[in-house]
């Protein structure tokens, strides 16, 4: 009987600890990198709206147990730290204004030399995916980061109904997603997942900018299904 009690009592000792072990590994803590390549333009402009949504998202991360991590593109950065930063994230989120239709030109050049860094050193990706079996079928999956996330925030000067709007002389019915695609391009060209981006739009004469600030934290808990 006591062996029988014994028994019983280490196999729920067992449990106990497989279940703790499956809450710990749960409950790691998930990280983000915030990225804002806004590039100032003294007396015309000065990045406040970027600067808010910026800091609107790392208040919302931070308050759901996210370690947060930055980058100020126009403050400067390291390269090699920039590709370390992106191994360690979840989510990867850039905060741009949307200048000539584009993020700002600092961004490109981050862009070149922080993925050519990842390229030299395969962190991000073997190959461009193809083979010789493949030929140029699997063009593109030679990605290494696949489960992370990438987001872009933009303030447009476009308005809203410019978007999903084949009338429009200049969209021709493309999504603000569309139109920014070269943008997302390199992150689905290393495994990322590209979600749906958060767009304020008519920034000059948007009279629902404070609301579209207020809107953000429940947007980025429903794109992402944060608990």
């Amino acid at each position: 009987m006591k062996a029988k009690i014994t028994f019983i009592t280490v196999l729920i000792l067992l449990s106990l600890e497989s279940s703790l072990f499956g809450q710990i590994k749960n409950s790691k803590q998930k990280t983000v990198l915030l990225i804002n390549t806004h590039l100032t333009y003294p007396g015309w402009s000065e990045g406040k709206l970027n600067a808010s949504f910026y800091n609107v998202a790392k208040e919302f991360f931070i308050s759901k147990h996210y370690k947060v991590l930055e980058t100020k593109v126009e403050d400067g950065y390291n390269a090699d730290e920039e590709v370390e930063k992106h191994l360690q994230v979840d989510i990867v989120i850039l905060q741009t204004p949307v200048n000539w239709e584009n993020a700002p030109w600092i961004y490109k050049k981050y862009v070149d030399e922080v993925f050519n860094s990842a390229l030299k050193s395969n962190k991000f990706l073997s190959g461009d995916g193809r083979s010789e079996a493949e030929g140029s079928k699997q063009y593109g999956m030679g990605g290494k980061m696949q489960g992370k996330k990438f987001m872009i925030s933009a303030t447009w000067n476009a308005p809203k109904e410019s978007f999903n709007n084949p009338e429009n002389p200049l969209w021709k019915g493309k999504t603000a997603d569309d139109a920014l695609f070269n943008i997302a391009a390199n992150y689905l060209f290393t495994g990322f997942e590209v979600v749906p981006g958060h767009y304020c739009y008519d920034v000059y004469h948007n009279k629902h900018i404070k609301e579209d600030l207020e809107n953000y934290p429940a947007y980025l808990q429903k794109v992402f299904n944060i608990k």
